[in-house]
């Protein structure tokens, strides 16, 4: 192809959910609330952490990781579409365009992979108690974290990296809400093998390894369950994972249904709604399935608030 007709743009438009203004204003309403619930329940969630000593172990380590995480990656996205929900025109400049995309494959390949680390804790928990605290010493859970943002941060710069060197030929409408790789991608007016490449690479590293030992930590975990004899303890040894558990099943699987089919054919539509769960629902679910089905985090939540009355 040419050199004159190899072009970059400046600026994205973005088509995003509506055009009909009454529509707009509404779903302006709808997800400014979610956004505050989802900055309300992961900052009550990350204090209650910081302040109850008896939360100061591994599992809510990474809790609160998560909740950081999750506070990040909506802020990344739904302010600005908040914003485009009362603007006629949707526009977002190739820079700005770029720097969402990293922020949110950082944050994004970080959560698959603490989400991991959180079922290595379950599992250490579960099947061999009486070396808990030797193997989650300190070192390791805080490793186990630096090591999952580290992560996330490198196969966000090579994502995205790959993904805006590639030009457009002047066609930069995205019939999306966010910038978001694949509507990129589609965008593209030359080969874009090596992209689909790296996409599948690095699914496979921050998506589908981490949702294979999660799989093992969890068959391992049944199995010692099932040797319990007592129902109460069988179903006090599931109450410590089940919460877990629906998150990974949440988070995981979406996204592998997106990422580890680049050739998919899926539509506009259905990738602003996968885009809308990740950035708008999950973050807001994550802090009342952990603190909804957590005896600890509500008995946190009453001390503060007798402390805070007293």
């Amino acid at each position: 192809m040419g050199g004159d007709n190899v072009t970059w743009v400046s600026e994205f438009i973005l088509l995003g959910l509506s055009t009909d203004q009454q529509t707009q204003v509404g779903l302006f309403v709808v997800f400014g609330a979610t956004y505050l619930m989802t900055l309300l329940g992961n900052g009550l969630i990350i204090v209650l952490i910081w302040l109850d000593a008896r939360l100061h172990s591994p599992m809510y380590f990474f809790l609160c990781n998560l909740s950081v995480v999750d506070i990040c990656y909506t802020t990344s996205g739904v302010p600005q579409m908040l914003a485009h929900f009362l603007m006629a025109k949707k526009t977002i400049s190739y820079t700005r365009c770029a720097t969402q995309i990293f922020f949110s494959f950082t944050l994004g390949g970080t959560e698959f992979l603490l989400l991991a680390a959180m079922a290595y804790d379950r599992y250490v928990a579960v099947c061999d108690p009486l070396q808990y605290v030797i193997v989650m010493h300190r070192g390791m859970y805080v490793g186990l974290a630096i090591v999952s943002w580290l992560i996330g941060l490198a196969n966000a710069a090579v994502e995205t990296a790959v993904t805006m060197r590639l030009p457009t030929c002047g066609q930069n409408v995205l019939n999306h809400v966010a910038c978001e790789i694949l509507a990129i991608v589609r965008l593209a007016c030359i080969d874009i093998t090596f992209n689909q490449i790296i996409i599948l690479i690095s699914s496979i590293i921050v998506l589908l390894v981490p949702c294979c030992l999660v799989s093992l930590s969890y068959a391992h975990i049944v199995t010692a369950i099932l040797r319990i004899r007592s129902t109460q303890g069988r179903r006090k040894a599931f109450g410590t994972c089940t919460s877990h558990l629906t998150v990974v099943s949440m988070s995981y699987g979406m996204a592998l249904f997106t990422y580890m089919q680049p050739h998919a054919t899926a539509s506009a539509e259905q990738d602003k709604m996968i885009v809308l769960f990740y950035a708008v629902v999950t973050p807001m679910l994550n802090p009342l399935i952990y603190s909804l089905r957590n005896k600890d985090m509500k008995a946190a939540l009453k001390k503060v608030i007798g402390k805070s009355s007293a």
